[in-house]
C-alpha cells in the first residue's frame, strides 16, 4: 500500500500524543497537532478534518500497516494507547516486509558486477544484514565506521545540492594556517571522503587552480543565486590518478618511490595494495618484498609510509627517504626525552 509522506506525518503525531499519557488527548487536540506537525515540515497551513484523522486512528489500529496499534477510547471522548509503552516506531518488519527485502536484495545482487552499480555494493550489504537481524533477532553483523561529531558534516547537503543544481557558493574558510577566515566565491565540483573526513573539490572565482577544502575548516556557507556557475567537465578519476588521498600536486613532484615491506606485513600491502599503481618489483626469501608506486609526494603519502614505522623502508627517491627518516628520528628522540623525564621522576 504506498502512503504519502502527509500521512506517514499524522501517524508519526498521533503516536507521539498517545505516548504522552501526562495529557488527555481529545479527536480536536489530535487534529491540532496534525495540522501543526504538517505546518513546521511543510511550511505552510493544510487544513486537517476531523474525519481524516478518524481515518488515520482506524489505519493505524489495523493490520494494514502492520501496526495493530491498541488505540482505545475512555470517558467516550479521550484517546490513548492501552498498552503504555506501546508505539508504532517499534513494530519490527512484518513477514512480507521481509519477503519484499530478500527479494529486492536478491535482485540487486544480481547487478552487482556491472560497473554500472558497483557504489550498490555496500548498500546491498546492508539490506541482508538488516533481513537477517529482523529474521534472527540478532545484532548487526555490519558495523560502519563514522564520526558523528566531525565537523562540518551539517554543509554535507549545502554542497551536493548546490553541485547538483551548479549553484556557485559563497565560503567562509580558515585554514589551520589562517588567523582569520577568508570569504569567498566557490564554483563546487565534487565532494571526496579520504580517512574518514570529508572535502569539496572545486574553484575559486576567476581563478583556474582546483582547490581542496576540508568540510570541518567551512565556517559559513551560503548560496550566490546572482553568481552564474562555471561549467566545466570536471574528472574526478583523472585527477587523482597520481595521488594518494585528497592533496593533488604538480607534475614535478610526481615520482617512482621504491619501497622495503617486511614479512609480516607483505601479505597485508599486497592483498591491499596502496594505489593502482603499486607493482610487486622483488620477493626475498624472507618474504619481504619491493614495490613501486607512481605518486605525488604528499604528506599523506608520508603519513601512510611512518603508519607502518618499523615495517616498512623508503628506498627512493632520496627525497622522502630524507624526509621519512628525519620524523623517525625525532619521534625516537621525543621516546627518548620521555623516558629520561620518567627515570628522574623515579
Amino acid at each position: 500500500m504506498a502512503l504519502n509522506k502527509n500521512a506517514l506525518i499524522r501517524y508519526r503525531t498521533i503516536d507521539k500524543c498517545l505516548q504522552n499519557r501526562q495529557r488527555r488527548w481529545t479527536l480536536n487536540d489530535l487534529i491540532t497537532a496534525c495540522s501543526a506537525a504538517l505546518y513546521e515540515y511543510e511550511g505552510k497551513e493544510m487544513k486537517v478534518s476531523k474525519r481524516t484523522v478518524q481515518l488515520d486512528i482506524q489505519m493505524m489500529r489495523s493490520d494494514k500497516l502492520g501496526y495493530n496499534a491498541p488505540i482505545e477510547v475512555y470517558e467516550r471522548k479521550y484517546y490513548r494507547y492501552e498498552e503504555e509503552d506501546f508505539s508504532i516506531t517499534d513494530i519490527p518488519l512484518t513477514g512480507i516486509d521481509m519477503d519484499v527485502l530478500t527479494e529486492s536484495v536478491e535482485m540487486l545482487k544480481q547487478f552487482k558486477d556491472f560497473s554500472l552499480f558497483n557504489e550498490l555494493n555496500g548498500v546491498i550489504q546492508k539490506l541482508e544484514d538488516k533481513v537477517y537481524r529482523e529474521k534472527n533477532q540478532q545484532s548487526p553483523i555490519i558495523h560502519i565506521d563514522k564520526n558523528e561529531y566531525l565537523k562540518g558534516l551539517e554543509h554535507l547537503d549545502t554542497l551536493y545540492q548546490a553541485i547538483l543544481k551548479q549553484i556557485v557558493l559563497t565560503i567562509a574558510y580558515q585554514s589551520f594556517s589562517a588567523r582569520e577566515p577568508q570569504d569567498f566565491f566557490f564554483h563546487a565540483y565534487i565532494l571526496k571522503e579520504f580517512n574518514n573526513r570529508w572535502f569539496v573539490i572545486g574553484k575559486r572565482d576567476h581563478e583556474t587552480r582546483v582547490m581542496t577544502l576540508a568540510l570541518d575548516r567551512i565556517i559559513d556557507i551560503k548560496p550566490a543565486f546572482a553568481e552564474t556557475y562555471r561549467k566545466e567537465e570536471f574528472d574526478a578519476d583523472a585527477f587523482y590518478r597520481h595521488t594518494y588521498g585528497v592533496t593533488v600536486l604538480t607534475d614535478k613532484q610526481l615520482k617512482k618511490i621504491e619501497l622495503w615491506v617486511d614479512p609480516h606485513n607483505a601479505p597485508y600491502v599486497l592483498t591491499k595494495p596502496f594505489h593502482h599503481s603499486q607493482q610487486l618489483l622483488e620477493r626475498y626469501p624472507d618474504h619481504s618484498i619491493r614495490i613501486e608506486l607512481h605518486l605525488h609526494l604528499n604528506l599523506e603519502l608520508e603519513r601512510l609510509i611512518l603508519g607502518f614505522g618499523d615495517a616498512i623502508e623508503v628506498l627512493s627517491p632520496p627525497r622522502l627517504r630524507k624526509r621519512v627518516q628525519a620524523r623517525l628520528k625525532r619521534a625516537y628522540e621525543n621516546y627518548e626525552a620521555d623516558d629520561s623525564v620518567n627515570e628522574g621522576v623515579q
